[in-house]
């Protein structure tokens, strides 16, 4: 399999889960097309035409001159330049290594991280929020991440990649839709009564056992393990979190608790404010199962992993 085809793979992957569905991804693909159609001669350069087949403008193949064969892989959270370099220094040493998987967006793919954050509009909605309430509150955040990324080297380690010759791609989105999937589906098949049973039912989960015991595994962030969980919300896809307003709508909407990855301070006051309990999975363990799942398939098949930076390896 080439980097190409193993990167196609990852964005099919993804849009299967997606929460808008495939009809949906389609309709905003459609779009796209629309909009690449109207644009004149003199202004098409500055269109990107990734966009017309990959919805998720935060993963991208950020080097691969040659399109390499890959039969065995580096891959872990986050991707800068040491990890490039520890990647090189393998190769240097006689290891087979073939291309470089980032979790985490670099380069192309951290400007375009704003942009797949219009997914969480569809998810909220899907939880009982009026689709016009939805965009509003999450316009102005979208905007704010927006600006936050302006500044960033976005591509310092993807000249890092360049100069040395590897192969580096990053896989945000798509692993982030089949984390939040997985644990959504276990949530909902074990039906916990209290938070303190919605901990025990990530602690079941391998990654999060392995966080736990590294403290940084699941934690009661807003209530306490007695308290009733009530709807049990898992939102860890969508780029980064979504508006702090939106714990108010969540209450309106009946939802009981919201599993998250990380939360910041602002939110968690406005959690408190409008009874919403919040429990933390854990940011690395929870990546981490998503890239394990991502690519889970294709290891049994015959495809080497070697996992770094933050990267929990599944258990048997």
């Amino acid at each position: 399999m080439k980097v190409s085809e193993l990167f196609r793979y990852v964005i099919e992957r993804g849009i299967e889960k997606d929460p808008r569905g495939k009809d949906g991804v389609a309709k905003l693909l459609e779009e796209v097309r629309k909009e690449h159609e109207k644009l004149t001669d003199e202004t098409k350069w500055e269109f990107d035409e990734e966009r017309l087949w990959n919805p998720y403008d935060d993963s991208r193949i950020l080097n691969n001159p040659e399109d390499a064969e890959v039969g065995r892989l580096m891959m872990g959270i986050n991707i800068d330049s040491a990890e490039i370099l520890v990647a090189d220094r393998l190769r240097e040493k006689g290891e087979q290594i073939d291309l470089v998987v980032g979790h985490h967006p670099r380069g192309i793919g951290m400007p375009g991280l704003p942009n797949v954050m219009h997914v969480q509009k569809d998810f909220y909605h899907d939880w009982g929020i009026p689709i016009n309430v939805a965009e509003q509150l999450m316009e102005p955040r979208i905007a704010e991440v927006m600006r936050a990324v302006m500044p960033a080297n976005h591509n310092q380690s993807v000249d890092s990649a360049r100069l040395l010759g590897v192969p580096f791609m990053c896989t945000h989105s798509p692993s982030d839709i089949m984390v939040q999937d997985f644990v959504q589906t276990t949530m909902d098949e074990a039906e916990p009564r209290q938070l303190s049973d919605v901990l025990a039912t990530l602690k079941e989960i391998p990654e999060y056992r392995i966080g736990t015991v590294l403290k940084n595994g699941p934690r009661v962030i807003v209530g306490s393990p007695g308290n009733r969980a009530g709807k049990v919300c898992v939102k860890m896809a969508g780029g980064t979190g979504g508006a702090k307003t939106l714990y108010e709508a969540f209450e309106t909407a009946g939802v009981g608790t919201v599993v998250c990855m990380h939360i910041k301070e602002d939110h968690i006051e406005l959690a408190k404010k409008h009874h919403i309990n919040v429990v933390v999975a854990g940011h690395m363990p929870s990546d981490s199962i998503g890239m394990n799942l991502m690519y889970g398939e294709l290891e049994k098949e015959g495809l080497e992993i070697v996992r770094f930076s933050g990267l929990i390896p599944p258990q048997e």
